[in-house]
């Protein structure tokens, strides 16, 4: 399940390259960082649900906001951004 849900937010991201605006091209790179990170360390756990990863994105993602990674536009455009992409992989 964990590697489908990757693949369909992956695939969201690279729909978006021929008609997304710069910003959205950067939190849609930015967060396939992000996305790949974790679920490679969701696949030895025992959780492989998207709920777990929404939640690994998220703490991924304040981890880099605490490093001061993103400016507070940018942490605004990347949080959108992954609530928009995780909501139209996990519809059925």
């Amino acid at each position: 399940m964990i590697a489908e849900f990757e693949t369909r937010i992956l695939a969201l991201i690279d729909d978006m390259v021929e008609h997304a605006s710069d910003d959205e091209l950067f939190a849609s790179g930015y967060l396939r960082g992000h996305l790949t990170l974790a679920v490679a360390g969701l696949e030895s756990g025992d959780d492989h649900s998207a709920q777990a990863v929404y939640a690994s994105v998220i703490h991924s993602l304040e981890k880099a906001i605490e490093a001061g990674e993103l400016s507070p536009r940018d942490r605004a455009l990347v949080r959108e951004m992954w609530d928009a992409l995780f909501q139209k992989a996990n519809q059925p």
